[in-house]
């Protein structure tokens, strides 16, 4: 999806009344509240799950499970869950950009619930993904399934927003495969572990860099404004920093503040000139197929294949291309023909059809950017 522009002066103008890569110490609700409307670009939320916990748990030999028994997690209901749920989200709303985006995170316990709130309120969802814990926690009691995985829930703001996806930068950190909706991280684990003098863990449920980091090269670009509602120990923040983008971090916890202070303080963030991403083709100058025809990489009246040449068809000089139809030559645009013939409602022409190179059949997506690089002449 096309990246959104905003005008520097008005985006200059709006960035002066944020709380830019500060750390706020107030409900989420509350200083939500206070910002700005249509001020960000991107949310992310990592709130309480409402787990529901019964009793402590323990492990086999006895020793106590470090799970989340926090206060913050704690409601008293459903529909009081559900009303809280509603009211972050209608803030967030509020505060995102039109072509703005945000991405929720949660387990059973809570995402179902998320997911129709998100809905009711008129968020478009884009897609849901599944973390997939390398190194989950076992189920010590052996009542259920290992709880393996947790979900994350992208949404535009609305069915209409223009919202960034950098997917070809995406493909290419995968090997040039599609980036698919399960991703297979390990749960946060070892030095990036934040603890107390006395080794305890400051925070049940911090999220590992590599989930955010994924999250945040393809939804945002370099000086993007990304609000945590919900910092908890600043995963958001620091690779936001590492990345060139500016947070806004609001948290209640004292002590999960000064670790997330502390841990964003020491990140260093990238060269600017290293936080380039390979561009997405739909953020790309567009071409038209006639520009092909007018520059001579094709002629009129060359021939251009489907796969396997299950068809052809003939270029005409002004650009559009004829195939043969149930009643003789159809002539239209590389897309509707490409449709035609395989008897469905649209088709990416540039992809569908291919010419003859020295080297056998290519996509016309090659001659397409050829006419992009002399745009750049």
């Amino acid at each position: 999806m096309a990246t959104r522009k905003s005008g520097g002066v008005k985006r200059a103008a709006t960035e002066v009344s944020l709380p830019l890569d500060k750390i706020i110490k107030s409900d989420s609700i509350e200083e939500m509240a206070k910002l700005p409307e249509l001020s960000v670009d991107l949310v992310f939320a990592d709130p309480p799950y409402n787990l529901q916990l019964g009793g402590e748990l323990t492990r086999p030999d006895n020793s106590r499970v470090d799970g989340v028994d926090d206060d913050w997690d704690k409601f008293t209901s459903f529909a009081d869950y559900d009303a809280f749920t509603r009211q972050w989200l209608a803030e967030a709303r509020r505060v995102l950009k039109p072509d703005g985006a945000i991405w929720v995170i949660g387990s059973y316990h809570n995402i179902f619930r998320v997911g129709a709130a998100l809905q009711d309120l008129g968020f478009w969802i884009l897609n849901d993904v599944i973390w997939n814990k390398t190194n989950p926690m076992p189920n010590f009691r052996g009542t259920r399934f290992t709880n393996a995985h947790e979900t994350l829930i992208w949404a535009a703001k609305d069915k209409t927003s223009r919202y960034t996806f950098n997917y070809q930068a995406l493909k290419t950190a995968n090997d040039d495969l599609q980036m698919r909706s399960d991703w297979s991280l390990p749960i946060c684990t070892g030095n990036e572990r934040l603890k107390s003098a006395g080794g305890a863990k400051t925070h049940p449920t911090q999220k590992p860099e590599a989930l955010l980091y994924r999250v945040i090269i393809a939804a945002t670009n370099p000086g993007d404004i990304v609000l945590d509602p919900f910092f908890g120990s600043g995963t958001t923040g620091a690779v936001a920093k590492l990345l060139g983008r500016r947070f806004i971090g609001i948290e209640r916890d004292p002590d999960y503040i000064a670790a997330a202070a502390a841990r964003i303080a020491a990140v260093k963030p990238a060269a600017a000139a290293d936080l380039e991403t390979a561009p997405s083709k739909r953020a790309m100058p567009r071409v038209p197929f006639g520009a092909v025809v007018e520059q001579g990489l094709l002629k009129p009246g060359a021939r251009l294949y489907a796969p396997q040449k299950k068809h052809q068809a003939r270029v005409k000089a002004d650009g559009s291309i004829a195939v043969k139809g149930p009643d003789g030559p159809v002539q239209g645009s590389i897309h509707k023909m490409g449709a035609l013939v395989q008897k469905i409602e649209a088709c990416n022409g540039w992809t569908y059809w291919h010419y003859e190179a020295k080297t056998g059949l290519k996509p016309l997506d090659f001659l397409r950017d050829k006419v992009r690089k002399e745009m750049k002449v």
